[in-house]
């Protein structure tokens, strides 16, 4: 048995490394130098590696460890991830503001913080010590990558403040830009790949199958939400107990009174971002009250009470080569630019959007013209203006077209003018892009079938729509190019393997107008079946969050067609079977949870996971849609509550006995 004093060391060690982590990383001090702190460090690892009965999962010798993983487990989220509606002007702070006080009127406060440009991870605690770390994947699913996360020093692995149960927090895994620029130097220097930008090196170190090689980069966290385990009031806050329990939070964290006033301070903050040591690409306005982000609500994969305010783009100039038009599913001709390769934002363009017929002709874009380039809220490239006194004599003004590039169709136009359309629903463009969809990664997500094979299957008539795949045979791919039997026998069985889809996959399949992931989610949950959906009237459509009038007009109008109901057919006579989505009904359904307290049988984690899987929801507070509230040993102000309200209690043992009947 190791001696006391060898128990007492190795405590006031982790205490003192933790603090000097805490100090270094959160208030940003640093009381010894660096060599002393690995000196520290490694007198405790010596000695957990003599006592190793002494060694505790939230040690900090324990942040990286273990073998390389075959791969990354996935597991929900309990509370969805989401994306927040991105702003570019004063006018379009106005324009959410002016929505939401529509929703719920009154004065608004808000609190503003930086915009990290990282990656997106939630830890999980429990009882304060860090047990999961889940990347944001699809937004209700995630990749286990607590392994890596372990080895950002900046994440404590036990929180400062005892919190008992479980605890979520959600911030933004990101590299200083300095480290950036050494790695890169370091990789110039062994003749490697150079990294595009921080962003990409930091996701693609999230994601490495050995914990070691995160390890080796200097990956750093901000921590900028907690979506349960605690009962708060505020953003500001929230933001306080974050620093309180061990996190480095994003810089600038502020209260205004008003919108007027977050315009002032976000300009100030824009000036000041190029000197930030991180890359910034924005601000977060949140409203600062809690309970007015619950009321507010979401609005398709948005909440509606935060938004990202995005600063001025990085911009870039370069030639014009051609100016190619693109036809998608919907029919929609896209001009697109295709430019001399230039950096922009830390990534190389070769192409960029122009949007219509009259963008074009209001910047008076031409093939030769040098112009300025931007990455639109740094993702999507997009041509600005162009730089008339750079253009060559010989350039002439672009004619769009008035036929399909493809299948040369007259086009059409949408009754606002603006979308140019080829009306030809077979037109080759259109049935490549619908089937390319049906059969994507949102949809029945079949490998192997890329836009080279999909366009070889078209032209030898193998295909028509994506349902059509289903009938394929070895015999059929093999004379195609470079279709080795082996091969064809391959993507055979993976299509084989797919005849079973949830419904909110198969709408998506569909491609019915307006309707991404999250709506289609939404839609299967509260219809339960295509033919349901297909019948659904405007007023029932318009009750979904994220459906307006445009979205229910379009969905009314795409079940109405002949067609629609043709491909539906053909897929049901191939064999595909539409399962209810495993998150939308079931024997739980309609009926949401809280947890308080300590459970007997199962961690509350696992307990909450079993809820969702049979339909039911989970919440972190007790409101007005809450049915039952599950209370284990030491509840406190939830059960209160939760009398108070009326709410259905029940033991641990009562809520096992619920879930495996």
């Amino acid at each position: 048995m190791p001696p006391q004093s060898v128990k007492d060391r190795i405590k006031k060690l982790r205490t003192a490394i933790n603090h000097h982590r805490y100090l270094y990383h959160v208030l940003d001090k640093q009381e010894i130098s660096d060599a002393a702190l690995d000196s520290l460090k490694k007198e405790l690892f010596d000695l957990e590696e003599k006592y190793p009965a002494l060694i505790t999962p939230d040690s900090p010798t324990q942040r990286v460890g273990g073998l390389p993983l075959a791969k990354f487990q996935q597991f929900p989220h309990q509370i969805r991830m989401l994306s927040l509606q991105d702003a570019f002007t004063h006018d379009d702070l106005a324009q959410w503001e002016a929505r939401n006080k529509k929703i719920v009127s009154g004065e608004y406060q808000y609190f503003i913080t930086s915009k990290i440009d990282g990656v997106a991870v939630a830890l999980l605690y429990q009882d304060g010590q860090l047990t999961r770390a889940l990347t944001r994947g699809n937004g209700q699913i995630g990749e286990d990558v607590t392994a890596n996360i372990k080895t950002i020093e900046a994440i404590p692995l036990r929180l400062r403040q005892p919190v008992k149960g479980l605890l979520e927090v959600r911030g933004e895994v990101y590299i200083l830009k300095r480290d950036f620029i050494t790695l890169n130097k370091i990789n110039q220097q062994k003749h490697q790949t150079l990294n595009a930008n921080p962003r990409n090196l930091a996701a693609g170190s999230i994601r490495q199958l050995d914990p070691t090689v995160a390890a080796s980069r200097p990956l750093r966290y901000f921590a900028w939400e907690i979506t349960q385990g605690l009962e708060l009031t505020t953003r500001e806050e929230e933001y306080n107990r974050l620093i309180a329990l061990g996190f480095a939070v994003p810089p600038a964290g502020q209260l205004v009174a008003s919108l007027d006033a977050a315009w002032l301070l976000l300009q100030t903050m824009e000036q000041g971002r190029i000197k930030a040591p991180f890359l910034i690409d924005g601000a977060v306005l949140k409203s600062n009250s809690l309970a007015l982000n619950r009321r507010l609500g979401i609005v398709g994969k948005t909440p509606r009470g935060s938004i990202a305010f995005k600063y001025t783009a990085e911009e870039a100039t370069t030639i014009v080569t051609d100016i190619v038009v693109q036809v998608g599913r919907t029919g929609a001709l896209t001009p697109v630019a295709h430019l001399q390769p230039v950096s922009v934002a830390g990534t190389t363009v070769s192409r960029a959007t122009l949007h219509n017929a009259d963008e074009i002709a209001r910047k008076d874009i031409r093939v030769g013209d040098t112009v300025i380039i931007r990455k639109a809220g740094d993702i999507i490239p997009e041509v600005i203006k162009s730089l008339p006194q750079l253009r060559p004599s010989t350039t002439k003004s672009y004619r769009f077209p008035t036929r399909c590039p493809v299948c040369h169709q007259p086009i059409s136009r949408d009754p606002d003018g603006v979308v140019a359309r080829c009306p030809n629903p077979n037109c080759f463009s259109q049935q490549r892009e619908r089937i390319l969809h049906a059969l994507g990664p949102s949809a029945f997500d079949i490998d192997g079938l890329g836009d080279k094979i999909i366009e070889q299957l078209l032209q030898a008539g193998l295909i028509k729509d994506a349902s059509d795949v289903w009938q394929l045979t070895v015999g059929d791919l093999t004379p195609l190019e470079r279709f080795a039997e082996k091969k064809a026998d391959k993507i055979v069985s993976e299509i084989q393997s797919h005849h079973t889809i949830p419904l909110h996959r198969f709408l998506v399949a569909l491609g019915i107008p307006g309707v991404g992931v999250v709506t289609a989610q939404d839609l299967a949950r509260e219809f339960k079946s295509v033919d349901k959906l297909a019948v659904a009237a405007a007023a029932h459509l318009l009750q979904i969050d994220g459906v307006g009038e445009k979205v229910a007009e379009g969905i009314i109008k795409f079940f109405a067609q002949p067609d629609t109901r043709d491909l539906i057919n053909k897929y049901q006579q191939v064999g595909i079977s539409i399962n209810s989505d495993t998150t939308s009904s079931g024997p739980l359904t309609g009926q949401t949870f809280v947890f308080t307290g300590t459970l007997t049988h199962t961690t509350r984690e696992e307990a909450k996971q079993k809820v969702i899987a049979l339909g039911g929801k989970v919440a972190s507070t007790i409101g007005d849609q809450v049915t039952h509230l599950v209370s284990g040993e030491k509840s406190g102000s939830k059960l209160t509550k939760a009398k108070k309200l009326g709410i259905t209690i029940l033991t641990p043992d009562e809520f096992m006995g619920k879930i495996n009947k």
